[in-house]
């Protein structure tokens, strides 16, 4: 089974109950990634109470905003529980959308008919 098949997909909605109030998991979103940082809370350096902060919500802004070091993210990686649904992504690319004149017919005036008339 490929890894693109294995991959879990939540909602918004679905995250906010994980908050550690309604429900006893904290997960929150990185960059249209789901972790569950319930197990790291007690680990996190600056406490768990800057994670539960944003809990069952985006954090992308203040986890980036902190300035956390490249081993911090890679450490991040082991607690990825799934995605963001496409729809709801803020990453999401959005579709360019050109316009593209209409080719123009080949035209005539009445002079190139009547020249083109004489010349024969």
């Amino acid at each position: 089974m490929a890894e693109e098949d294995q991959i879990k997909y939540f909602t918004i909605e679905e995250v906010k109950i994980h908050n550690g109030k309604d429900d006893s998991r904290v997960w929150f979103i990185y960059k249209d990634i789901v972790y569950d940082v319930t197990d790291y809370l007690d680990d996190h350096p600056g406490g768990g109470d800057l994670i539960t902060e944003y809990a069952g919500k985006d954090a992308t802004k203040a986890f980036d905003d902190f300035g956390h070091s490249s081993d911090a993210k890679k450490q991040l990686k082991k607690y990825k529980i799934g995605e963001i649904v496409e729809e709801q992504r803020k990453g999401k690319k959005k579709a360019e959308v050109r316009t593209v004149p209409p080719e123009k017919p080949e035209t005539r005036s009445c002079i190139s008919i009547i020249t083109c008339g004489l010349c024969r």
